[in-house]
């Protein structure tokens, strides 16, 4: 073991590290510690930036609104006259980008669009669907609050306000909030370098014919879309036969050329100890055991300077174990502060639930609105990690704790929902 991965483990106060079996919060808690986010930045027109990571804060220039303005489409006036005007008197109109530019005196209303400026020396904004209209005689079928239906400037942002902070990862809102600023370009991190790459002698590419113990390598193809679906750059080095020479040269190339490393097969049992040796030899292993189900043989570590994952060969425990480990590490290394983790939420569990102390499980459901309103959840059927079908067909995962035992039909059971993941 080296150095540096005794002085880590030591650092990170995990008296019980075992690399042969550790608990699944042990292993998220062990690879957050071991993360290096990237540094280098570049200016980007703000279309660009969506799925990216800030790297400076965005303070505003201005205040958002820049004026008070209207909220509905209604009449203006001076809140004074709610208490001693009957009617007030039309003089003008206020449309949003052409202001009224004449004066407010007492007694007297302007119409007003939504978001027009609110004219000079006028608080209150009543509603048209409130006020009745007979020629320049205005009245109102309610009693108005003073202030009501006004928006003040600096309301929404104010001047040198901090809008989005630094390792903030930019959403569609987030776009529409840098153009309200009249921003056209923003600083960000550079994209994370994804290298990855199938092991296997079995393995066929798409598009051959398949040969008798062979199988077509999926893996790849899903790996690709989870990456993508993070806004990564993704290197695609395709299938590296069982020679130990081709996967150590893959190995160097892959982390020389990248900042993560993944690989998909090669690490289960039997192949554990190959890879752990040429890993051992190239960088360091942390761990590569989880208290887990699909996914139980997942390897975590470093190639010279790359991070790496060796996610199982099985189709399911690749996209399970991804996103239970590899999703937030990526969103942490991209330089985002607080990637957003996949919520727990609670269903009704309509079927029986097998399962035995010891492990945490990961099972593929159907998560549906019951009649009476009440969400409830089903399991999508045979759970083996090779039906690859089951994640087409499953919008959740049903997560069973590492204690949890048998799970009787009927029992409440926590599930994260898989819409925007997969």
């Amino acid at each position: 073991m080296s150095k540096d991965k005794v002085d880590f483990i030591a650092a990170s106060c995990t008296d019980d590290y075992d690399p042969n079996s550790m608990p699944v919060e042990q292993a998220r808690r062990l690879i957050r510690q071991y993360l290096t986010p990237v540094h280098d930045q570049e200016s980007l027109p703000i279309r660009e930036a969506l799925g990216r990571v800030l790297a400076a804060d965005i303070l505003s220039p201005c205040n958002v609104p820049n004026h008070d303005n209207s909220a509905m489409d209604g009449y203006a006036f001076n809140g004074d006259d709610i208490a001693t005007e009957i009617a007030l008197k039309l003089i003008g109109t206020a449309f949003a980008g052409k202001p009224y530019s004449g004066k407010v005196g007492r007694g007297e209303c302007v119409r007003i669009m939504t978001g027009a400026v609110m004219p000079d020396k006028t608080d209150t904004v009543v509603p048209q669907e409130q006020a009745q209209v007979e020629g320049e005689s205005v009245t109102f079928m309610a009693g108005p609050k003073r202030g009501q239906h006004r928006r003040f400037a600096g309301e929404d942002l104010k001047l040198g306000q901090v809008v989005l902070s630094r390792g903030h990862l930019i959403r569609p809102a987030d776009l529409g909030l840098v153009a309200s600023l009249g921003m056209g370009e923003v600083s960000m991190y550079r994209s994370l370098r994804v290298a990855f790459f199938s092991t296997g002698d079995e393995l066929t590419g798409v598009g051959q014919a398949l040969e008798t113990g062979q199988v077509y390598d999926s893996n790849r193809y899903t790996i690709y879309g989870m990456l993508m679906r993070l806004g990564v750059e993704v290197i695609d080095m395709g299938v590296v036969r069982d020679d130990p020479a081709l996967l150590e040269q893959a190995l160097i190339t892959a982390s020389t050329s990248a900042d993560v490393v993944m690989t998909s097969g090669g690490v289960s049992v039997g192949e554990a100890d190959f890879m752990k040796l040429l890993l051992e030899k190239l960088g360091q292993v942390v761990f590569w055991k989880i208290a887990m189900k699909p996914g139980r043989p997942l390897a975590y570590g470093k190639v010279g300077n790359a991070h790496y994952f060796g996610l199982p060969g099985n189709p399911v425990s690749v996209m399970v174990t991804f996103y239970q480990f590899v999703r937030e590490a990526l969103l942490l290394l991209m330089g985002n502060s607080h990637p957003t983790a996949i919520p727990l939420l609670s269903a009704m569990c309509v079927d029986e639930i097998k399962k035995a102390p010891g492990r945490t499980e990961f099972q593929r459901g159907i998560l549906s609105r019951g009649a009476e309103g009440a969400w409830k959840v089903r399991l999508t059927g045979n759970q083996g990690s090779g039906i690859l079908s089951s994640m087409s067909e499953a919008n959740c995962f049903v997560v069973l704790a590492e204690d949890c035992a048998n799970v009787p039909a009927g029992t409440v059971v926590q599930v994260q929902i898989m819409d925007g993941l997969v």
